[in-house]
């Protein structure tokens, strides 16, 4: 299983995204085990609050796998993207969700954590957003960005691509992470907020997170049908692409 979920006494799941072989990137298979356990959660009541993190030290996730080949329609009006349906928020599953980060979190990681409440990250954490260095639009990733941090640091993640990485640091100051700790202790930190939360009523818990989600869900459905049209005129053949994510430059600059 690429994706782990463990159910705790105190109302807590924890899910792991488990392939730290391939920074926890999403293939096809975890994907769809990513929508099974957001299912599974919504018809489970002893699972009040959960914990969502990515195995090993060097990533939380980097995204879709670049290896994997995703089938689509034949027809100019339509496009499948498996990451749009990775999050809760998709599953119709309104119990909170923390993220914890540690390590790489870039590019599609930002569809599961634009579906999280909020995030508690490590010192060692960074985010970035490789789309615009490769031939690609940055749509939905930067839909959910612009949501979760100032208008300019969203627009700034977007377009400086691979040239800078966000630290942990300036993430907390900017708002994008609510809680920051040393290397390694994220997960035990989310975990403490999701007992916390998990030892009150549930009913009015769910009701909470429904408002909260309420006040960003009109500009969010907007943006979301924009989004595939943007992606459809900007991002280049698939070729060139490959060229440029080939041909990419390692050196980074961390504010």
């Amino acid at each position: 299983m690429s994706v782990r979920s463990e159910v705790r006494a105190n109302g807590v799941a924890l899910v792991t995204l488990d392939r730290p072989e391939r920074h926890n990137a999403i293939d096809l298979e975890m994907a769809g085990q990513l929508r099974d356990a957001w299912q599974a959660f919504r018809l489970d009541g002893t699972v009040r609050a959960i914990v969502l993190t990515g195995a090993g030290d060097r990533a939380f996730c980097t995204g879709i796998d670049r290896s994997t080949d995703v089938p689509q329609p034949h027809s100019p009006y339509s496009t499948d993207d498996p990451l749009l349906t990775v999050g809760p928020k998709a599953a119709d599953l309104w119990k909170p969700v923390i993220a914890a980060v540690g390590g790489m979190a870039c590019g599609g990681a930002f569809y599961l954590l634009g579906e999280a409440e909020f995030v508690v990250a490590s010192e060692d954490a960074s985010f970035f957003d490789p789309h615009t260095s490769y031939g690609m639009v940055s749509a939905y990733e930067s839909l959910y960005m612009a949501q979760l941090m100032p208008f300019g640091e969203a627009a700034r993640l977007a377009l400086m691509g691979t040239a800078e990485r966000l630290s942990a640091r300036r993430a907390y100051e900017i708002g994008l992470v609510s809680e920051l700790t040393p290397p390694g202790e994220a997960t035990d930190a989310a975990l403490r907020a999701a007992a916390t939360i998990a030892a009150w009523p549930t009913e009015p818990v769910q009701g909470t997170v429904r408002a909260l989600w309420a006040a960003r869900q009109a500009a969010q459905a907007h943006a979301l049908a924009l989004a595939p049209h943007l992606i459809a005129l900007g991002n280049l053949p698939p070729d060139r692409q490959a060229g440029l994510f080939t041909e990419r430059n390692r050196e980074h600059r961390m504010r």
